[in-house]
């Protein structure tokens, strides 16, 4: 076993571990089930990255968001890692190689979303490979009162049957007592195992403020606090409205949403990283594994549907441990707003199963047929084409994923891929025989060298055509050529978002809808947004005492930074100055008679409304009188 001190070192060249990690991977390396909550950014991946580098064998990674486990195996393979993902979208050939590598390429992880887990072809495979570690990333989506409940990580629990001396660590920023222990149960822990980082943030101001004119009050803000910031709103045409009322008003500011294409995605996003922009608007689809740590404001111009939500969007500024602000801005119908909202996202059976036969319909899917397929879903022209609206479709879509039917994930690009299907001598003898496809088959083999023929590669369709003096259009169709005749295996380019069929295609009718379940959850999203308005419309605690309360950790401690402890402190340090105006006040009087005006004359300008309305007070009091020539003096 490796010394994780000398992993750290080498493979991220930090000198020390952030508070618990250490705890948390001497855990793991112990051999214990391990729940780890820490907040985001907070290192949860180091937690089993570590402990996994430490030992011979592989790390198992089951996370429910691609965009994050792509990046996270790029950023492993730039540290000299090898790492893979499997995920929805991947043809199966593709699978097959990835998982083929895990066997007997030296994979150190595999990243793989949870509806893959019971698939025949990782079923097939897993049992062959060394695991060491099973790590559950967002395992608050395995309870049912989370806040993003997701049925095929229930699965995980006999996955453990396959791997029954393999422990495993779960992994989560947000979870309240209740899901903590559910989290425990449905991963079958032997003991209770918890290393929990406070969630209070030391550095980070919390503020509700109350507004009839969101855009203004927002220009203020930005005006008043200067830095990277982040300002979330809930529909993408917002994002372009607001970005461009920014740039009017000379803040540079760009809209991000998943509607954008790739490139245009990662070029705001990396405008904004460079600090070439200051202000990204977007919607929540915006943040999840972006390492920026010197954001200094995240902004809501609407309401998360839930504070475990909040926590995660709001945690995204001051990850550099320096001070940032976190601000909801409300107006008077946001509440009532929200509480709608959460109860449209629930729609009436019938119509959920009107939606699934539609879709079914749409890919031309037979019963019995689908299990596992991936298609590119176009939400508008899907709805256009049934004449339904996008918004309740959408709905109808997160319930079926609720009962384990279907998968939708959002847009996320995948680069063209390529991978040699011939031998060396049997692809020499086609590039004698078919002369026309030479060039580009030399091409292929220059730039991506033998790799092609162990691995998918990526492969740039204008660089190849740039090489062969061609157009993008040929050089495509000769690739889609070559994979017919099953010389290569081509997968083209796509961002669109992938709606998967996570069971086998049943009748609509008879569909086996919880109905039960289904109003568990719509009463549980319910109460996560009371409970996000209860937040909001308290204006006499701590933000942070709230939010600490929420997650089950009780504290008296004030943040002393919130909006109601900066005004507290506020009001402490004007009640301790009006005290010593009022002494001052009654020690002139006590020595002579003054005017009233005279008397105010007496303090700098600005407490002269502050003396006035204190000798109003103490001639109430009956402390100070009038003397018959109107000047005040001192009642013993």
């Amino acid at each position: 076993m490796q010394d994780i001190h000398h992993i750290l070192k080498t493979y991220w060249g930090y000198e020390q571990f952030r508070p618990l990690q250490e705890e948390i991977i001497r855990s793991v390396l112990a051999g214990k089930d391990t729940l780890a909550l820490l907040p985001t950014g907070g290192g949860k991946s180091l937690c089993f990255q570590v402990p996994a580098l430490a030992q011979e064998g592989l790390c198992l990674v089951i996370t429910p968001l691609i965009a994050l486990m792509k990046d996270q195996v790029e950023q492993l393979k730039r540290r000299g890692i090898n790492a893979v993902a499997v995920y929805s979208g991947m043809s199966r050939r593709e699978i097959d190689v990835a998982l083929d590598n895990c066997v007997y390429g030296g994979v150190k992880f595999l990243y793989l979303s949870p509806e893959r887990l019971f698939t025949d072809i990782f079923q097939e495979r897993v049992k062959r490979m060394k695991v060491n570690l099973l790590a559950v990333d967002e395992a608050h989506c395995i309870s049912q009162w989370g806040y993003d409940f997701r049925p095929p990580y229930l699965q995980l629990a006999e996955l453990r049957e396959v791997l029954p001396l393999v422990p495993v660590i779960a992994l989560t920023a947000t979870a309240t007592a209740q899901v903590k222990a559910d989290i425990q149960e449905k991963l079958r822990f032997a003991t209770p195992h918890v290393f929990q980082k406070s969630f209070a943030r030391a550095n980070l101001s919390y503020s509700c403020l109350y507004t009839e004119d969101k855009v203004n009050r927002l220009l203020e803000v930005l005006q008043r606090m200067p830095g990277q910031s982040i300002v979330y709103v809930r529909s993408r045409r917002q994002t372009v409205e607001v970005a461009k009322f920014l740039q009017a008003r000379r803040i540079t500011a760009t809209a991000y949403h998943a509607g954008l294409k790739f490139e245009q995605r990662n070029a705001v996003q990396q405008a904004w990283i460079q600090d070439q922009v200051r202000v990204m608007v977007a919607t929540n689809a915006f943040g999840m594994g972006i390492d920026k740590p010197d954001v200094r404001l995240v902004v809501h111009l609407d309401l998360p549907e839930s504070l475990e939500a909040y926590y995660q969007e709001a945690g995204r500024a001051g990850r550099d441990e320096q001070y940032a602000y976190a601000t909801i801005l409300y107006g008077p119908n946001d509440v009532a707003e929200l509480q709608r909202k959460v109860a449209e996202a629930h729609p009436a059976i019938d119509f959920i199963r009107r939606v699934y036969q539609c879709l079914a319909n749409y890919y031309q899917l037979a019963v019995g047929s689908g299990l596992m397929g991936s298609f590119d879903f176009d939400l508008a022209a899907f709805a256009r084409n049934y004449k339904l609206q996008a918004l309740e479709v959408h709905h109808a879509i997160k319930r079926l994923e609720a009962e384990g039917y279907l998968l939708l994930n959002e847009g996320y690009y995948a680069p063209s891929r390529l991978m040699l299907v011939l031998e060396n001598t049997e692809l020499y003898s086609f590039q004698l025989k078919h002369p026309e496809h030479d060039r580009l088959i030399r091409l292929i083999l220059r730039l991506y060298g033998g790799e092609a023929f162990a691995n998918f590669v990526k492969v740039s369709e204008p660089k190849l055509a740039q090489y062969l003096n061609a157009t993008e259009q040929e050089v495509r169709r000769k690739l889609e050529y070559l994979h017919k005749l099953q010389v290569i295996n081509y997968e083209p380019q796509h961002d669109a978002p992938q709606l998967t069929f996570t069971a086998p295609r049943e009748e609509a009718s008879r569909l086996l809808l919880n109905t039960k379940k289904l109003e568990a959850l719509r009463e549980r999203a319910l109460q996560q947004a009371k409970e996000m308005a209860r937040y909001v419309e308290t204006h006499n605690r701590c933000r942070t005492q709230l939010l600490l309360e929420y997650f089950g950790e009780i504290s008296d401690a004030r943040c002393r930074i919130c909006d109601y402890c900066l005004a507290a402190r506020k009001k402490e340090r004007e009640g301790a100055a009006q005290e010593g105006l009022r002494e001052k006040v009654l020690e002139l009087v006590k020595a002579q008679a003054w005017l009233p005006r005279e008397l105010v004359q007496q303090f700098e300008p600005k407490h002269a409304e502050t003396v006035t309305a204190l000798v109003r007070e103490l001639l109430d009091l009956g402390h100070l009188k009038y003397k018959e020539s109107g000047k005040l003096e001192a009642v013993e």
